[in-house]
């Protein structure tokens, strides 16, 4: 690879990290429990679609999903346990990305990706989270999941498999459409 190729795919990583950082950011402060807690709907996750498009998308959602959850940190008060989501929310957006990559000529099974790599990581840890701050209530319920930590699993995998698919395949899937058609990837998303 030449280095203009080189930094043209350093630059596109730059700006789809920075991109999903903010609107990931954007989402907490809007969202709030909607974005963070045990159902998430992160607007953001629509931009997991440019995997399909470009190879620098895969370190850039990954980079994108660090900064986020570092300031995530800084925002939520979780202290080291977020660090918790730093590490293994990041592994699943990374895992995520790279199944869409792998499967990019296949869409609809291509934006499966991020919806199993968070139903599946993400609630393993997020009631450790939820648990240290003395709470894990069924959003909008007064159901109470504390000190079950299988039934605190299975209800994320839920909430969280629906908040993705709803934001990767409503959201993401129309943009990848007008993305496409706007050709502004080029032919990079066919190598």
């Amino acid at each position: 690879m030449d280095t203009g190729n080189r930094s043209k795919l350093l630059a596109r990583a730059g700006m789809i990290a920075a991109a999903y950082a903010a609107l990931t950011v954007l989402c907490l402060t809007l969202l709030q429990g909607l974005a963070w807690g045990p159902v998430q709907l992160r607007l953001s996750e629509a931009l997991c679609v440019l995997a399909v498009l470009t190879p620098a998308a895969v370190p850039g959602l990954a980079i994108g999903c660090i900064v986020a959850n570092l300031v995530g940190i800084a925002v939520t008060g979780s202290g080291a346990l977020g660090l918790l989501d730093v590490v293994l929310g990041s592994l699943a957006t990374l895992l995520g990305a790279l199944w869409m990559r792998r499967f990019r000529r296949r869409p609809a099974v291509a934006l499966l990706g991020p919806v199993l790599a968070n139903a599946l990581i993400v609630p393993a840890y997020l009631p450790v989270i939820l648990a240290a701050f003395g709470f894990y209530t069924v959003p909008f319920t007064s159901i109470d999941l504390a000190g079950s930590y299988p039934l605190m699993y299975l209800f994320g995998f839920v909430a969280i498999a629906a908040g993705e698919a709803l934001v990767v395949y409503g959201l993401g899937l129309p943009l990848l459409r007008a993305l496409r058609a706007t050709r502004l990837f080029g032919q990079e998303g066919e190598g």
